[in-house]
This record gives C-alpha cells, structure tokens and sequence, in this order.
C-alpha cells in the first residue's frame, strides 16, 4: 500500500508506480468521487480508445 500526503493546497501526487500501472498520462481526466466512506479515482479513457471494446458481446434476450 502507498501512502500520499495532501498539500495545502489540497492536491495529491499519483505515484509513479500507480500512474503506469494505470496508463494514466499528464493531461489525462481522472473522475474522482466519494465511495462507501472512501475515495475512489477513475482513469476516463477518450471514446476513440473505447472503440470495439463490446466485441463479442451476446445481446441476444433471454
């Protein structure tokens, strides 16, 4: 487990090992909200990189 430390400014520093891990790229959008008493940070990928990622998929009813 990492530990960061919040500045006063209230910002936080994504370790390195966490941001490659994560294909997080400088300039990237990151959604962050609250979570069952915890904060959870989600990479927003572009929808060019969403393309073809329900290949496959059964949509048929049932």
């Amino acid at each position: 487990m990492t530990v960061v430390t919040v500045s006063r400014k209230y910002q936080i520093v994504i370790p390195k090992e966490i941001r490659e891990s994560m294909g997080i790229a400088s300039g990237q959008k990151i959604q962050i909200m609250p979570y069952q008493g915890r904060i959870e940070l989600v990479p927003l990928k572009p929808m060019k990189k969403m393309r073809g990622f329900l290949e496959g998929i059964d949509i048929t009813a049932r």
